[in-house]
């Protein structure tokens, strides 16, 4: 099997399953995939998923000028389609801003997969992430509590059936199809809706068309849906290297002709990893950054507010040993220091590219690229002074106690002024991410006020950024996100982790290569490169626009 496979990518947000699949390469480093159609509603992810499309048309490096933007040697994003044209041209037409199920829509998506069809038959692949809000606990949590919100009303309760159908029209020799947990239990007209997304799956096209397969069924014999359980298609993201406990829902659909001549050897299979990637190990590393004020921000008025958070959490500390009460107290010291001497800067500074050296070197190689001097969206949002002594007591207990504290374990002083704080409904409000482990599910829910998102770093006082969420996520440093840091984040917290798609791409390609007649009897995961997108060498602009 030669050539890059091309691959059409639904539902693609800012396209961290895209970048999986275009991140795998051979050992001479060329592509095993490529994306030939991307399709994403949202304007700023959009935008997102086409900046990335383009860089993608370099594949010796990116241009200097990225790196330039990248590095704040220029203030704005330079303008693509001027420098580039061809380039860009080759982006705009991969990536579409199109709602799926519209009419319009029905027929742009009908004609491009005629084209991949007539260009590459069904050598093809299939990705996408339908919408979740109507399938995630939470999103279902949330509408009950609308009124008048009917769930069997919902138009984002079918939006799977766009996907089945684009599925029945390429007819890939791969499918992957990714939801939230929540999808398992979620209900439609008083049934099940997993049950129902398999069976339109299974005979997409025509009956008993595609095969589908988990990615971690406890066993091989298991792994396609004649034995399987709802449960077995949820994949743990923290059991193969991304440092975050992500549980998600993957289905992988290959077509009948392939499945039924496969090795079992070659079924999709996400073996587990020896240890699981902490916080520490991705953002534990990074440069230590200042918590904002809501309000008269400035560098007098964050020390003040530290050293009056200090104070409150000393005063107000929980009952404890003796040497727990060092502990905390060491905590708290290093907060108070912190305002001592240079103020830490509120983003990124030059030379603030680092990680820990106790990240696993796949997943270093992966996040960095030693053309960075300085991390993209990496600035600290702005907290209310009381929020400050909230993040720092919770912080402070976390070193303590091992454990990120509940509702109950904080102090009157600090108790926010919700009627409902001590009826068990918050009894996590406040969440520190923990240094030692994986992080909890990074969310769009990160965009509202980041209580879930406490930086473990007493000193730091503060939420994460969106990179730090991003590393979580297992972007790459040189991954932009545009809009504002509102849609930064939502955009993060809605993505597949592209280190986890990438491990998912080798079990295709394993696949489509014993389909091409040479038995992958080993992982691809040791002829992979690690760096989802070369930088070996950028390149610059041409003096003038191309075509002129």
């Amino acid at each position: 099997m030669t050539g890059a496979v091309p691959v059409v990518d639904l539902f693609s947000g800012p396209g961290g399953l895209g970048e999986g699949f275009a991140g795998l390469r051979d050992s001479d480093e060329r592509p095993r995939f490529r994306i030939a159609l991307s399709i994403e509603m949202d304007p700023t992810a959009h935008r997102t998923l086409r900046l990335r499309a383009f860089l993608r048309k370099f594949p010796n490096g990116f241009p200097s000028e990225y790196y330039d933007f990248l590095n704040r040697k220029v203030t704005e994003e330079p303008d693509w389609a001027a420098l580039y044209p061809e380039e860009w041209q080759e982006a705009c037409d991969e990536t579409q801003q199109l709602e799926l199920g519209t009419s319009a829509t029905t027929t742009v998506v009908r004609e491009r997969i005629r084209t991949i069809r007539n260009e590459h038959g069904n050598r093809t692949v299939l990705l996408g992430g339908p919408p979740c809000q109507s399938y995630s606990v939470a999103g279902r949590v949330r509408n009950a509590s609308k009124a008048n919100y009917k769930v069997d009303e919902d138009k984002r309760q079918s939006l799977y059936l766009e996907y089945a159908k684009v599925l029945g029209l390429l007819q890939p020799a791969v499918a992957v199809m990714e939801n939230v947990k929540g999808m398992l239990s979620a209900r439609h007209e008083g049934r099940l809706i997993l049950p129902r997304v398999l069976d339109r799956l299974r005979h997409a096209g025509s009956a008993n068309r595609y095969r589908l397969f988990a990615l971690s069924s406890p066993c091989r014999s298991l792994r396609w849906t004649r034995g399987l359980q709802p449960k077995d298609f949820l994949v743990r993201a923290d059991d193969h290297g991304v440092p975050q406990s992500r549980h998600r829902v993957f289905v992988v659909c290959i077509r009948t002709d392939i499945a039924r001549d496969l090795p079992e050897h070659i079924l999709p299979n996400l073996e587990r990893r020896d240890r699981t990637v902490s916080v520490h190990d991705v953002i534990g590393a990074m440069p230590a950054l200042r918590s904002r004020l809501s309000r008269k921000d400035n560098d007098a008025s964050w020390r003040h507010a530290i050293r009056e958070a200090c104070e409150i959490a000393w005063e107000f500390r929980p009952a404890m040993e003796q040497d727990q009460e060092k502990k905390f107290c060491r905590a708290i010291k290093r907060a108070n220091e912190s305002t001592q001497g240079s103020t830490p800067p509120f983003r990124d500074a030059v030379g603030g590219v680092s990680i820990a050296t106790s990240c696993p070197t796949k997943l270093r190689q992966w996040i960095m690229d030693d053309k960075m001097v300085r991390l993209p969206n990496n600035e600290t949002r702005g907290h209310i002074q009381l929020d400050l002594a909230r993040y720092l007591y919770a912080a402070a207990f976390a070193c303590t106690f091992g454990i990120s504290p509940k509702a109950s374990d904080f102090p009157k002083a600090l108790a926010p002024e919700h009627a409902n704080w001590n009826s068990g409904k918050f009894h996590d409000r406040f969440r520190v991410q923990l240094s030692n482990r994986p992080s909890t599910t990074v969310t769009s829910h990160i965009s509202k006020d980041g209580h879930y998102f406490i930086h473990p770093d007493p000193a730091q006082c503060r939420s994460l950024t969106v990179r730090e969420a991003a590393r979580l996520q297992t972007f790459p440093d040189n991954y932009f996100f545009h809009g504002g840091r509102t849609q930064q984040y939502v955009q993060v917290g809605n993505a597949v982790p592209p280190f986890l798609a990438l491990q998912i791409a080798e079990q295709v390609w394993n696949v489509l290569e014993n389909q091409g007649g040479t038995c992958a009897t080993t992982s691809m995961r040791n002829s992979i490169s690690a760096r989802p997108m070369p930088a070996a060498e950028t390149v610059s602009a041409p003096q003038q626009p191309m075509g002129e």
